[in-house]
């Protein structure tokens, strides 16, 4: 967070704006308060990118996306306003630090939390797709860890379940190292790749490394569609529920709910770690081809 800079908005709508909350390629977030005194946080479009049809619409999108969602995992909106000059849309304030501040400040979550953190993801992304929609930029800082759970954040680049994510550029808008193969790729992106996703995520917050990674961009998308996942350091009962979620094929990946009721605890046993069966595997360790529901969805 940091102060209001001179060419900052003093208000948008009925929030007075306070400060900066963060800074995207896309717009600026701001902690705004309205007549009440409740707090939300406000994002507005980059007003050079006002005038740019292809990003206005991508932000109507994302409001429309986040206001479809009706889930105690997403930031709720507020309120709305996209046809002025400069869209803005105001979400619930959440309170705490994003997945990837917690873990670079702190390090890896213990197992218990980890199945924690991925149960309650995994319950909303299946809210979310029940929409009809699929969130397609699920990443560590687009989770804040709040007192009542994890939130997801950030519709900007979602689209319906069948919709392509290729741009007018021609370009996926693929966050590296989380977005699955098919996106990287530029194909049709599911609910599968929710789960890829939530696969990456539940990695990086098990062992404080990605599960893929290289020296530049393209040798990271190259490792996503070709290469190995890195779970070395990822606890045992982590890593047997993440590679599943981390194959290649979509239609071999576990739907949400499979992976939500594999992470919760047992009854009565509020944060242990669930020691439910599995599913079958090879000697490599990898489950067995069909050895998972499908996700639905290609």
């Amino acid at each position: 967070m940091r102060p209001l800079g001179s060419g900052d908005p003093l208000r948008l709508g009925p929030y007075r704006l306070l400060a900066v909350l963060g800074t995207g390629g896309m717009g600026q977030v701001f902690l705004g308060r309205d007549r009440a005194g409740r707090r939300a946080a406000v994002k507005v479009l980059r007003r050079e990118l006002a005038h740019d049809p292809h990003m206005a619409q991508r932000f109507l999108r994302e409001a429309a996306a986040a206001q479809a969602v009706r889930s105690p995992g997403v930031a709720r909106v507020l309120d709305m306003e996209t046809g002025t000059g400069r869209p803005w849309i105001a979400t619930e304030y959440l309170a705490g630090p994003t997945l990837s501040d917690a873990v670079g400040r702190h390090g890896p979550l213990d197992e218990n939390g980890v199945r924690a953190l991925g149960a309650a993801l995994a319950g909303t992304l299946a809210d979310v797709h029940a929409t009809g929609l699929v969130h397609r930029d699920l990443k560590p800082s687009n989770i804040v860890l709040t007192s009542g759970g994890p939130r997801i954040i950030d519709f900007g680049i979602a689209r319906p379940e069948h919709g392509l994510t290729l741009t007018t550029t021609g370009q996926a808008p693929a966050t590296p190292g989380y977005a699955p193969p098919e996106q990287v790729l530029g194909h049709r992106t599911g609910p599968p790749g929710d789960v890829f996703a939530l696969g990456a995520v539940l990695a990086y917050a098990s062992s404080g490394r990605p599960a893929f990674d290289a020296a530049h961009v393209a040798a990271v998308q190259y490792e996503v569609v070709h290469g190995i996942p890195r779970l070395d350091t990822v606890p045992p009962g982590i890593r047997a529920i993440v590679e599943p979620c981390l194959a290649k094929e979509p239609g071999r990946r576990p739907q949400p709910h499979h992976v939500a009721s594999h992470l919760a605890p047992p009854r009565g046993r509020s944060g242990a770690g669930r020691r439910g069966r599995w599913p079958r595997t090879s000697p490599s360790g990898r489950p067995r081809p069909g050895s998972w529901p499908p996700c639905r969805g290609r």
